[in-house]
């Protein structure tokens, strides 16, 4: 696989290239040698190969671009485990590879000083001028490069057996009788949708989350 070629399409999907996009890429490719997928069995119509990320991160977009599993096309499973993980898993035998990632030591071994320290201010904080936005991304991007290139032996790569997982069923519509909008039926609670009945479940930056009446409540 052509990893600066994937990196180039990650970056139009995520906006910018920065060091765990790359991550992203690398580790998607690494489980797609092991486990032998063609390049036409990606993001097949059948659904026959799954991604399962463990994190909602820049990470993840690494592995969407690279490996054609995406929540649009039912391949890809969101596990809110807060884990820089993921595992790509073939439904033919369930057989998977698990890849996990060690930021703290990828940053110490590979991040500069300069960059850990922009991000802190920029990102963590949010305190950056527009100046260190422009440096960092560029630090970013530098770095992002470099990440294509990390021996496969700085991840953990193990070999899973993975419980099957249903394909994505087909359900019928019906009106929410508030909004009257069409509502998936499993997403219809006593004729309204779950936004008009008060009470739904979203993925935001910390996880999954509850919104009640409007206003987001804690992470499940």
């Amino acid at each position: 696989m052509n990893l600066a070629t994937l990196l180039t399409k990650a970056k139009d999907f995520h906006g910018h290239i920065c060091p765990f996009l790359a991550i992203g890429v690398r580790i998607s490719s690494i489980a797609i040698e092991e486990l032998r997928i063609r390049r036409d069995e990606i993001a097949s119509i059948g659904e026959e190969i799954l991604a399962i990320v463990e994190c909602n991160n820049c990470l993840t977009d690494g592995i969407q671009v690279t490996t054609g599993c995406t929540f649009g096309n039912n391949s890809l499973v969101y596990a809110d485990l807060g884990k820089n993980a993921f595992t790509l898993v073939k439904r033919s035998d369930w057989n998977g590879i698990r890849i996990y990632v060690d930021a703290d030591k990828i940053r110490e071994k590979y991040f500069d000083r300069e960059a850990l320290e922009l991000f802190e201010k920029v990102i963590v904080k949010r305190k950056g001028s527009k100046e260190d936005y422009q440096k960092l991304s560029k630090l970013w991007e530098k770095i992002g490069w470099k990440m294509l290139e990390i021996p496969r032996e700085e991840f953990k790569i193990e070999r899973v057996r993975v419980e099957p997982i249903e394909r994505a069923p087909i359900f019928e519509s019906l009106k929410c009788k508030k909004c009257g909008e069409n509502v998936m039926v499993t997403r219809i609670k006593d004729g309204l949708c779950l936004k008009c009945a008060g009470n739904y479940y979203a993925i935001v930056g910390r996880g999954i989350v509850r919104f009640e009446n409007g206003k987001m409540g804690d992470v499940l």
